[in-house]
C-alpha cells in the first residue's frame, strides 16, 4: 500500500485488521458429523457472501460516506456564506478536528461529520468574502475543483497516474517544504513584515506556488484512491469507509482553497 494520503489507512490498527481478514478469508465451519453428498452439493451451490454481508469495505460504502461528508461541508458552507464572522471559528475547530481524526485508531463518523461541517463554515465564509470582491469566483473555484478531481480519477482508473514509492517520497519532501513556507509566510503576514493579501504568495510567485500546491493535491488524491483500492482488495473492515471519506474530504477542501487563492490572485491583477 502506498505511503502517505489518509493517515488512518496507514495506522497499525488498520493494517492489523486488514491482514487478519485477508488471512482468515471466508468463515470456516467444522462439522462434528460427516455431511452427505447432497448437503455438500447444497452448500457449494449457495452464492458467495457479498462484502457487505461479511462486514468488509466496498466502493459503494466509500462513495456514500464521502457524499455524506461533502453534504455536511455544503451545509456548513451555506451557513458560513451568510455569517462570514464564523469563518475563523470554522478554521480553528476544523483544524483541531482534522488532527484528531487523523490520529484516531478508529474512525469516528460523528467527528468526521463535525469536521466536515466546521470546514464548511470556513469555506463558506472565505468564499463569500472573495465573492464580494470578485463576483463569480466561488463558482469558478467549485467547477475547477471537481474538474481536477474528475480528471485525476479518470487518469488513475486508466492506469496513467499511479502512486510509486519514488513519487511518494518526492511528494512528502515537497509537502514539508510547502508547509514550512506557508508557516513562514503566515508569520511574516501576522507581524506586518510583508504586504499584500497573501503575503509572499502574491503575484507571479503566488500563482506558481498555487500551481505546485494543486499538483500536490492531485497526487494526494491518487494516494487516497490507491488506499481505497487496496483497502477494498484486502478486505478492510467496513468502518474504514469513513476513514476513506475523511481523507477525500480533506484533500478536496485543500484543493478548493488553493484554486480559490489562484483565481483571487489572477482576478486581482486584472
Amino acid at each position: 500500500m502506498a505511503l502517505g494520503g489518509n493517515p488512518v489507512f496507514n495506522s497499525k490498527n488498520y493494517r492489523e485488521q486488514t491482514r487478519a481478514v485477508g488471512a482468515t478469508g471466508a468463515a470456516s465451519t467444522t462439522y462434528a458429523q460427516p455431511m452427505s453428498a447432497q448437503a455438500l452439493q447444497d452448500l457449494y451451490s449457495q452464492p458467495s457472501a457479498s462484502p457487505q454481508e461479511t462486514g468488509r469495505m466496498t466502493y459503494a460504502d466509500v462513495i456514500n460516506k464521502t457524499m455524506l461528508s461533502l453534504g455536511m461541508v455544503l451545509i456548513g458552507a451555506a451557513i458560513g456564506w451568510q455569517l462570514p464572522a464564523l469563518m475563523l471559528v470554522g478554521a480553528l475547530v476544523g483544524l483541531g478536528l482534522g488532527l484528531v481524526n487523523s490520529f484516531k485508531r478508529q474512525p469516528s463518523p460523528v467527528l468526521i461529520l463535525l469536521y466536515a461541517g466546521f470546514e464548511g463554515l470556513f469555506l463558506g465564509g472565505l468564499s463569500g468574502v472573495f465573492e464580494n470582491m470578485y463576483p463569480g469566483i466561488a463558482m469558478q473555484a467549485v467547477l475547477a475543483t471537481f474538474s481536477v478531481f474528475a480528471v485525476t480519477l479518470v487518469l488513475y482508473r486508466s492506469g496513467k497516474y499511479r502512486a510509486t514509492p519514488k513519487m511518494t517520497r518526492m511528494f512528502m519532501i515537497a509537502m514539508i517544504g510547502y508547509g514550512v513556507f506557508s508557516l513562514l509566510n503566515f508569520g511574516l503576514m501576522m507581524f506586518g513584515a510583508v504586504d499584500g493579501m497573501f503575503g509572499m504568495r502574491s503575484g507571479i510567485l503566488g500563482v506558481g506556488i498555487g500551481v505546485l500546491a494543486v499538483l500536490l493535491a492531485t497526487y494526494a488524491l491518487v494516494l487516497d484512491f490507491t488506499n481505497i483500492s487496496e483497502g477494498v482488495r484486502q478486505g478492510a473492515p467496513a468502518k474504514m469507509a469513513w476513514a476513506a471519506a475523511f481523507g477525500l474530504t480533506v484533500t478536496l477542501v485543500w484543493l478548493y482553497v488553493e484554486i480559490l487563492r489562484i483565481l483571487a490572485i489572477l482576478r486581482g491583477d486584472d
